[in-house]
């Protein structure tokens, strides 16, 4: 299972490495779209589209130093990518799969997103019937305007085409020898399922949430970045406390929240940067 959102994400040695890999990876492409104070290019995992078959593209993002864009819950300010897609007949684009994100911004204002290089990942899935040739080799042009926000001490909304054509084959896709590191790289930046044994509980309080996690090991460190806005004030310090096995977080409650919740859902970062995502239920 990986996170995946509706339409409307450290360690700096790792995030360096991360960076180096996709900076050579996307070397073997052609250049990306220009987008304000960076680039965007669409990239497919696969060689080529099989009906019935899922494959995925990836929306990689190359950003100016000090700029960035925003994780599905921007945070203070911002507002997400969003891609509106034009696809062939049978084929259909699945929600983003969105990386850990990061805490960006200033004391009084947090915005959640990302830096530098990044990708999203986006399942494509191709029906039975989906473009398949009567005989031989036909293709499937991949199209989407991509509307994004790249933000430092000023925000600059962006809107750009990409497109992407790829065979259509009988036979089940094969990897692009270009992009496999690409893709491996993107994929250890997305947060994981929480392990089945981890045992994690919420409790509300008049103006607080307190998460406690026994996850069956010392942690040294942790933050949460919530998955629906307007629900934990971002910018509030979020107090951690060492609990025999886990630890505990509270979490300031938004002022904007007027209503008790049934759920917390979101990505969960420990130390070392690792996300984990999690939907546990409020007491």
């Amino acid at each position: 299972m990986r996170l995946c959102y509706p339409s409307f994400g450290i360690c700096r040695a790792a995030a360096l490495g991360a960076a180096v890999l996709l900076s050579c990876a996307a070397s073997l492409r052609a250049a990306g779209t220009p987008i304000p104070h960076g680039t965007l290019e669409l990239v497919s995992e696969n060689q080529w589209i099989a009906p019935g078959h899922t494959i995925h593209l990836g929306l990689h993002f190359q950003l100016e130093n000090g700029w960035h864009i925003y994780w599905v819950n921007p945070g203070d300010s911002g507002e997400p990518p969003l891609v509106k897609w034009q696809l062939p007949a049978g084929v259909k684009a699945d929600e983003i799969e969105w990386p850990t994100p990061r805490r960006l911004g200033t004391s009084s204002i947090v915005d959640f997103g990302y830096e530098d290089d990044v990708m999203l990942l986006v399942p494509l899935r191709a029906g039975a019937a989906a473009a398949a040739p009567r005989s031989g080799d036909g293709s499937a042009q991949l199209r989407g305007e991509v509307k994004v926000l790249v933000c430092r001490e000023m925000c600059i909304p962006g809107k750009t085409q990409i497109s992407l054509t790829l065979p259509v084959k009988s036979q089940p896709p094969a990897p692009d020898a270009q992009t496999v590191e690409l893709f491996a790289v993107a994929r250890k930046a997305l947060p994981q399922v929480a392990p089945a044994n981890w045992r994690i509980s919420v409790a509300a309080a008049r103006d607080s949430f307190t998460l406690t996690a026994k996850v069956g090991q010392p942690v040294a460190q942790a933050s949460f970045f919530p998955l629906e806005e307007s629900q934990v004030k971002n910018a509030a310090p979020q107090q951690f406390a060492a609990v025999p096995g886990g630890f505990r977080l509270t979490l300031q409650k938004s002022d904007q929240l007027l209503k008790s919740i049934a759920r917390l859902k979101g990505v969960l970062v420990l130390a070392g940067d690792r996300g984990y995502i999690i939907d546990v239920p409020v007491r």
